[in-house]
């Protein structure tokens, strides 16, 4: 796991600038800049003006800590005993059958995803190639060159194609592989944009979201607010719906920003960092909150689980849960995976646990996705775990190319997709 220790703030990029290459433009704060709503459950933020205000780690600003911990490495360390699982054997209950396999092409070390639309199916890899495929066969359509190394992408909707880049460059492609717009955000894009009503959600690496115009990508309103001095850097995106923008933050905040206008509605606190030193004080959301009817729910690295109420951000439970990975929200239960790779399902309306599934210890195993009886996990080997969805039991297991299976799986055709990092993208059934 990589952390970033942030950079003093320097101001706010003036709207609508987009930043040089070197990193940053001339930083002045914005007329009648709108500061974020008090947090529920701490007080507001009384740090003077020039400390790490809505510091930023862009290359340029940051120093990078690659450091891996015990616990959370994602290969284990032979002195600390914490060494990835071996795979055991077990009685399969289920098959998994491959539709179709694409090679795409290597994504480095992104945590690059597919996104899948009625039409189709859109992939990149990192040296900066966007596809189209058919959905039932996988069949190339068209590839198109963004000129970046792409590291956050893809995401589809209203009409666009988009892909993020190391130094802030995005790039917007039509359905049909021509060039929309390009545009440069304040700082590293490390997930998929999203589309909705007309905004495109672009989160960067500084913290910062921003929403932009599908039309020309010109910035419409920008969401920015105090960082802790050390965080995890991470992929986590924004989750939209119900008209809002809900993002898990540094620090164990969970917010809700109107997408039309980038206004904050509330925040709540999912977890308050904890311990005496920086590294145990680091509490931060690093996957996306997910959304059942009323109800929203988030994770934090070495903090808790929480759900709240969707309209006002009105806590309805808690329980110490540490995550970098994820979750994801299916009938009555949740199901994440923890920081160590231990997979559980929980009562979506009360976190009382129904089953865990240890046998995947420090594999870095990605979000769980259900689809049918199972739950569909990947993990850091190119492997692809099927488990029982009544008792967490192992049901079927595939070996794809290798590459480690970062992302969540994406729901296909009643299959599910999914992007190994050595660049191949497979559509799988379980029977």
């Amino acid at each position: 796991m990589t952390f970033s220790r942030v950079a003093p703030a320097r101001g706010t990029p003036k709207a609508g600038n987009p930043h040089p290459a070197s990193g940053w433009a001339e930083l002045t704060p914005p007329m009648g800049a709108r500061q974020p709503a008090p947090v529920k459950g701490t007080p507001p933020d009384t740090r003077p003006a020039g400390g790490l205000g809505a510091g930023c780690h862009s290359f340029a600003a940051a120093l990078l800590l690659p450091l891996l911990l015990a616990g959370c490495s994602m290969f284990g360390s032979s002195k600390t005993g914490n060494e990835p699982a071996s795979l055991t054997e077990f009685k399969e209950q289920a098959r998994f059958d491959i539709r179709w396999r694409h090679d795409i092409g290597d994504a480095g070390g992104n945590m690059l995803q597919p996104a899948v639309t009625n039409d189709a199916v859109y992939a990149a890899n990192a040296k900066g190639e966007v596809f189209r495929l058919e959905r039932a066969t996988g069949k190339e359509i068209w590839r198109a060159d963004s000129g970046f190394t792409v590291s956050g992408g893809v995401g589809a909707g209203g009409g666009l194609v988009l892909a993020g880049g190391m130094k802030g460059d995005l790039a917007a492609f039509g359905e049909d592989g021509k060039l929309r717009w390009k545009t440069r955000v304040s700082s590293e894009v490390l997930s998929a944009p999203q589309v909705a009503d007309g905004i495109v959600v672009v989160r960067t690496g500084d913290g910062r979201i921003a929403g932009l115009s599908v039309v020309d990508g010109k910035r419409q309103w920008l969401y920015e607010r105090a960082t802790p001095a050390l965080i995890v850097r991470s992929h986590a995106g924004v989750t939209l719906g119900r008209g809002m923008v809900y993002a898990g933050l540094a620090g164990g905040k969970l917010a809700a920003i109107g997408l039309t206008n980038g206004i904050v509605v509330w925040e709540s606190v999912v977890s308050q960092p904890r311990g005496n030193t920086e590294l145990e004080r680091i509490s931060d959301i690093t996957s996306l909150p997910v959304v059942d009817g009323e109800q929203i729910c988030a994770v934090a690295f070495q903090g808790r689980v929480a759900c709240f109420d969707i309209a006002q951000g009105n806590l309805l439970w808690s329980r110490d849960l540490s995550s970098d990975k994820g979750m994801l929200i299916q009938g009555k239960y949740l199901y994440v995976t923890d920081a160590s790779g231990i997979v559980s399902a929980l009562d979506k309306s009360s976190g009382s646990s129904l089953w865990k599934n240890d046998k995947m210890t420090m594999r870095h195993v990605s979000t769980p996705y259900v689809l049918g009886n199972h739950v569909v996990v990947g993990d850091y080997e190119g492997y692809l775990h099927a488990l029982n969805r009544d008792d967490g039991s192992m049901a079927a297991r595939l070996k794809t190319d290798g590459g480690g299976i970062m992302a969540a799986p994406v729901e296909l055709d009643g299959g599910l997709l999914v992007q190994t990092r050595n660049g191949g993208l497979y559509l799988v059934a379980i029977h």
